[in-house]
């Protein structure tokens, strides 16, 4: 199929669908020598994996990743990585009664009408289980970014629905289970979606990002501007719906008296542009958002059509996110270190000896 792959120089293609016997990717362009065993992947796929509490589906996959290739002796070769995660919790008969309708929110008529068929199975390829794939690869990238060049990139619930974090403590994304970094906020989420779920219903999230320890000059001055792969790569996880960059749309309201970041001898003032300037990056942490639609599987009956074009009632039963928000956060911070080590080795590939007149100053 096209369009699954991503990168150029560190390039990933997946392949899988959700009810079909496994997932999995190929990670093309790994630098050879750098560590690497299937623990090192699998402490990130085990912070997506689904089942692991009441507010996330009850669909109980292990996620076991298999290193079929591209690793020798515990090292990488620099020959494509094969990375595979097999399906052993599929209930296809949960979706047999509405193969012939088309859900609400869902890419069933859009598939349809592309294809001329459809896997109705969960979704098939359009299914957010694909993503598991993307977070095994966002590992290796991951590991790569933090060891050699001191990148660290963490990401964050930091709405949900009505609730907002109100305070931010880092140590807190990891205690709760919306990766939220308020704990208090993180209860209310708790006593908000149990709520929502006896309702039948969904509801959106707002997730941000930050990259610290970036590199200064990753990213191009025109189509491929840092920012724009990323928001590319931001728009392709399948429930977001909007990416703002920095300030995003606070920039709105601003004068550029405020937004333009001045620069002094030691270092950056602020970072309203969210560490991009010209489409490459400044140095300063990298700051994003991603906001993330409701989930279209629910249980409360909605209007739509049959694959004969007849009206008909949808109601969508099997196990289901009542939030697609909270497993978002590993994928959105995977997605991020997939572009920015692809930018890093396309930089690295045309710049590695130029010599800038002035050194980097403190982000």
């Amino acid at each position: 199929m096209a369009g699954s792959s991503i990168g150029e120089c560190f390039r990933v293609s997946t392949f899988g669908e959700s009810h079909g016997p496994a997932i999995g990717c190929i990670v093309d362009g790994c630098p050879p020598g750098m560590a690497l065993n299937e623990a090192d992947i699998q402490i990130e796929l085990d912070r997506r994996r689904p089942g692991q509490s009441r507010h996330t589906t009850q669909r109980q996959e292990a996620d076991q990743i298999e290193i079929l290739s591209g690793v020798f002796e515990g090292l990488t070769t620099g020959t494509p990585i094969g990375l595979l995660i097999r399906n052993t919790d599929q209930r296809s008969q949960d979706y047999g009664k509405i193969k012939d309708l088309f859900r609400p929110g869902h890419a069933d008529y859009t598939y349809l009408q592309k294809y001329g068929r459809r896997d109705y199975r969960g979704g098939g390829r359009s299914s957010a289980r694909e993503t598991a794939t993307r977070v095994a690869a966002g590992a290796v990238a991951r590991k790569f970014l933090r060891e050699h060049l001191g990148v660290n990139i963490q990401a964050w619930m930091a709405q949900m629905g009505p609730l907002h974090a109100e305070t931010f403590d880092a140590a807190e994304i990891s205690r709760n289970d919306f990766f939220c970094p308020d704990a208090q906020a993180a209860l209310r989420m708790a006593d908000f979606l149990d709520a929502l779920r006896k309702e039948g219903d969904s509801i959106g999230a707002r997730i941000d990002a930050r990259v610290t320890g970036m590199p200064v000059g990753l990213g191009e001055p025109v189509f491929d501007r840092l920012e724009a792969d990323i928001a590319k790569a931001m728009m392709s996880i399948n429930a977001a719906k909007a990416v703002a960059m920095g300030d995003g749309f606070a920039v709105v309201e601003q004068r550029g008296s405020y937004h333009g970041d001045a620069i002094t001898p030691t270092g950056f003032q602020s970072n309203h542009a969210g560490g991009v300037l010209g489409g490459i990056s400044s140095g300063q942490d990298l700051t994003l958002s991603v906001a993330i639609k409701p989930t279209s599987s629910i249980r409360i009956p909605r209007q739509s059509i049959d694959v004969h074009g007849q009206p008909a009632e949808v109601i969508t039963t099997g196990r289901h996110d009542p939030c697609v928000g909270i497993r978002a956060v590993p994928i959105v911070e995977a997605m991020l270190a997939l572009v920015i080590m692809d930018h890093w080795m396309r930089h690295r590939a045309q710049n590695a000896d130029v010599q800038a007149p002035l050194p980097p100053i403190p982000a």
